[in-house]
């Protein structure tokens, strides 16, 4: 084992999933946005000391109603104005499940009232928006995460430790990621859901941006302070009939200057999939689910299958306590970590320069 104490300390402050509240008051929590498919997560999430929801920001008030229903939320707390809800209810933090566009909006509200933020993937639209938000967040000194299903997966966590603590898989050389499913339509996502979600301005694009930003995401960790020197990306539209105005499938490639990092995001697997596969020059590490993990090190050996879970490594499973403790400093983000700004304005900066590879033909090089 090399730098064991350097790594714990990192497992540790990112992935352990317990919190003593003790005597702190629960954090008041609003939420901007309620149109994302992953809404549900906190509407839905069970009642726990850790936070309340005090205030619900959202245009659509027949939807803010019917959710109201769904989820047993007052609608007292629903608002279709976003700076009244910010004033009248003075939520500690903001979870916005809107468009990617509107990530913007509420960080731009939220920071010079000194109200930290938690976004669904990707960070921004743009790279002039994810600069702006980092910027903001500098200034105002608040929490700006991004949450990602793969940063609560026990496999990714066991992957991470592997490669970085114990040197399992030596110098990494390749990695290849996939994520997506059958396609939005395919899968039946809300009619809200998807209206900007197939949308190029609203949500930056199609699946280059859905699922491509994961990739981006977990490669960005892997290498750590390493940054790429090119990408370079492909794009189709299959299905220009459900989706005309975005690409529905999308190969990305990153390179460094001592790897390479393959990732394929797509709305037409046969089956929704978030998978990883890391290959170093002595061992490889195939994270094919949550905690289901592929080893194998060396030529004659046969592959080996373990199971991970929770119980194996100290992994944050629901995103908004590892928030919570963030907040109230009981964890520090690492630097580069999944959650991080730094790591998410990368993920931008990759998106974009993919976008513009698609469209040109060409290999983007990295500007330092």
């Amino acid at each position: 084992m090399v730098c064991f104490k350097k790594w714990l300390y990192v497992f540790v402050f990112l992935f352990t999933g317990f919190t003593a509240y003790g005597q702190v008051k629960p954090l008041r929590i609003a939420v901007a946005g309620i149109t994302h498919g992953h809404a549900g997560f906190i509407l839905a999430r069970k009642p726990m000391p850790d936070m309340v929801l005090v205030g619900v920001y959202e245009p659509n008030k027949a939807l803010a109603l019917q959710y109201a229903e769904k989820y047993h939320y007052s609608p007292a707390i629903i608002y279709s104005d976003l700076d009244k809800m910010l004033d009248a209810v003075k939520p500690d933090a903001v979870l916005a499940f809107g468009s990617i566009l509107s990530h913007m909006e509420v960080v731009e509200k939220s920071a010079p009232r000194k109200i930290h933020v938690m976004v669904e993937k990707p960070l921004a639209t743009t790279v002039a928006q994810a600069k702006r938000m980092q910027e903001l967040a500098a200034r105002h000194k608040v929490h700006i995460l991004t949450n990602y299903e793969t940063s609560w997966y026990p496999s990714v966590a066991k992957t991470f430790q592997l490669v970085h603590d114990s040197g399992y898989t030596g110098t990494i050389r390749k990695v290849v990621i996939h994520d997506g499913h059958q396609g939005p339509k395919e899968i039946n996502v809300s009619s809200h859901f998807f209206e900007w979600l197939t949308d190029p301005v609203q949500n930056g694009g199609g699946a280059l941006m859905d699922f491509g930003c994961y990739g981006a995401n977990l490669m960005t960790f892997l290498m750590q302070k390493e940054s790429p020197i090119s990408v370079t990306a492909v794009t189709g539209q299959y299905k220009p009939g459900i989706y005309p105005k975005v690409e529905d499938e999308a190969t990305i490639i990153v390179r460094y200057p001592s790897a390479q990092c393959i990732i394929q995001a797509s709305w037409n697997w046969p089956f929704s999939r978030k998978d990883m596969e890391v290959y170093g020059d002595s061992a490889y590490l195939i994270a094919s689910d949550n905690t289901s993990l592929r080893l194998r090190r060396h030529p004659m050996s046969k592959e080996s299958v373990r199971s991970i879970t929770e119980k194996d490594i100290p992994v944050y499973t629901d995103p908004f306590t590892y928030f919570f403790d963030v907040i109230h400093g009981k964890i520090q983000v690492p630097y580069n970590g999944l959650y991080s700004l730094e790591n998410n304005v990368r993920v931008v900066e990759i998106l974009e320069a993919a976008r513009r590879s698609a469209v040109t033909g060409k290999t983007i090089g990295w500007k330092k």
